[in-house]
């Protein structure tokens, strides 16, 4: 399980103009059954994505081709998870790890 941290960089202000491809790129990790999870990080600093099912090099390929990456609106930052507890409704990260 992967939780990517993506800030805010240099080129922020270029957000609107990609905003739709970003939004793309997010659609097709929930439609690849990829992405459980995407979220704003508060006080407008960026987001969060909560990842599971492929490895770390095929995730960190995706993380690279986010529009915002590309275009350097946002840097990413990525903490892999080996889940050992989780809620019941959870148990299918512990298999996934």
């Amino acid at each position: 399980m992967f939780v990517t941290f993506l800030r805010f960089a240099e080129n922020r202000n270029a957000a609107p103009e990609f905003m739709a491809a970003h939004n793309e790129w997010i659609a097709r990790g929930f439609a690849d059954g990829v992405f459980l999870c995407v979220g704003s990080l508060q006080a407008a600093a960026g987001g969060a994505i909560l990842a599971h099912g492929e490895s770390r090099h095929a995730h960190d390929a995706r993380i690279a081709a986010d529009p915002f990456i590309v275009q350097g609106i946002v840097t990413a930052e990525t903490y892999e998870i080996d889940p050992k507890r989780t809620a019941p409704v959870l148990d299918f990260l512990k298999s996934a790890a």
